[in-house]
Formats: C-alpha cells, structure tokens, sequence
C-alpha cells in the first residue's frame, strides 16, 4: 500500500476563524481537498481573541500543550488547541498564548497601529509551529506555508533545526501575498528572530539593505514559491524576477486546490529524481 502524502499547512488565517484577506479562503479550500483527494494533512494557525472558542468548539489538546517558547530571552507558555472544521472532517489546531493572542484584534489595535510586539508574535508562532509538529512525531512531504507570519519557517527548518529527522525530506513551499508588516518592526528583530543556534548574521536573507524584508528571507529558505496574490508590489515582483526556483503563478478560486496538489506532486517527484 502507497503511503499517503503528508501536506503541513501553516497559516496565519483560516475561514470560518479569521475573514482578514484571501488567506483565510485559500486555506478554506485547500487542505480539505487535499484531504479528499488522498493525503495526510494537518492545518495549523495562531488562536486570535477574536476567534470564539465556544461557537467554534475548539478545546486544549492536553499531550500537546506544556511547552515554552523563549522569545528574547523570555519563556512563554505554548498552548496547543483544536476543531472540528464544520461541514468537512478536518481538523484545525491552534496555537495560543495569553500574552500574545488573548487580545480583540488581530495585528493592529483600534486605530489601526501595528502591535508593537508582531514579531515577537511571529517568532513565538514560527516556532511552536515545529516544536507542535516534532511533537506529532510526524514527518510532512510538503510544508506550505500562507503570509508574512510565516515567513521564519523556512529558515528555521532549514538552519535552527537542520537536524532534525522529521524535515530531512520536506520540500517547503511559499504563498506570498500583498500584505506585510515589516515596516513597524524595530532594529532588535534580528535578535528576536535569532532561536536557538542562530546568530544575527544567518538572518542576512531576511534585510534588503534598506531594513526588513521577509518575503526575501522565505524565498531564500523555500523550495518552491507560490504567487498568492494576483497583484503584488514591485519589491515583491523584483523578488520573483530574480528568483530561480520553481514557481506556481496566482489561480482563481476554481482552479486553485487541483493546481496546487499538481505543484505539490511535481516537488515530490522532481525529489525523487534527483
């Protein structure tokens, strides 16, 4: 018997959790077919204090809570959740923490000022997301990764935890979108972003000489890149211009789940020639 390919979908929205931008309906559609059509998936997001737990029925996944994730030098506690996604049988695990999700919104307060701490958020997301899956014990073919709160993922996989057995084999894709928020980030993200082993200087992808730049920092780490967005800046566009990996142009909603599991499969067999 075929082993099923194992699909990770990270992403910083979801429908019916979050209605923020296309993310949220990308990744509505995305993982449940990729489900219906043959393949392990697990779907992981940050839990929002706008998601309401009790219409959602989301409830703590008690094996898999328990851990801390240092950010700056600070321990803060990982709480693991999950749902039953209504209408499909799916499950979507969330990743939680008073200090950085309990609040209302979502990025940005009541007048529209970026959290200050968004990439404390990030770093502190980016990394429960593999330490939650090394708990799973459970090797992904394919992670693909949806929006900017991703971003440090690729990195992290491929130089912080470069060791690690379950993500020898992963192939990582990049979905980048219209939307970002490097801008309100201060001098001291390199440091925040530095986990474990990693120096200041191996997040060099990550600056453009003029300041942050996260979209470059995914794509130097990826296998593979994805246009999720139909219109994107002209940084963004200069990015795909010199970019020399595989690219998955934008889709409509129709043709979008058959084409990605398209992309994904050809990854896969493109490995195994090698």
């Amino acid at each position: 018997m075929t082993e099923k390919t194992k699909v990770l979908f990270v992403t910083q929205e979801m429908q019916p959790y979050t209605a923020i931008s296309e993310i949220s309906d990308v990744v509505r559609k995305l993982p449940e077919y990729a489900q219906s059509n043959g393949m392990e998936i697990r779907v992981l997001m940050p839990r929002y204090g706008t998601i309401n737990e009790r219409r959602h029925r989301l409830h703590e996944v008690v094996r898999l809570s328990g851990m801390n994730i240092i950010v700056d030098d600070d321990d803060f506690p990982l709480i693991i959740k999950v749902a039953s996604l209504p209408g499909a049988r799916m499950q979507v695990y969330f990743l939680d923490n008073d200090d950085f999700f309990k609040r209302k919104s979502v990025f940005a307060d009541d007048n529209g000022k970026p959290f200050d701490d968004n990439a404390d958020r990030m770093v502190f997301f980016c990394k429960g997301v593999i330490e939650t899956v090394r708990k799973f014990g459970w090797p992904p073919d394919i992670i693909h990764c949806h929006g900017w709160m991703t971003s440090l993922i690729p990195l992290y996989i491929r130089e912080a935890y470069k060791t690690e057995p379950l993500f020898q084999n992963s192939k990582i894709v990049y979905s980048v979108y219209d939307n970002s928020l490097e801008d309100s980030f201060s001098n001291d993200f390199l440091t925040k972003a530095s986990i474990n082993n990693l120096e200041e200087e191996d997040l060099g992808a990550y600056m453009n000489g003029k300041g942050i730049n996260l979209h470059q920092g995914a794509f130097a780490y990826s296998d593979a890149i994805i246009r999720g967005s139909e219109h994107l800046s002209d940084p963004i566009e200069k990015l795909f211009k010199d970019n020399d990996k595989p690219v998955l142009e934008y889709q409509n909603d129709d043709e979008l789940p058959a084409v990605y599991l398209d992309f994904y499969n050809s990854l896969l067999e493109e490995a195994v020639e090698q």
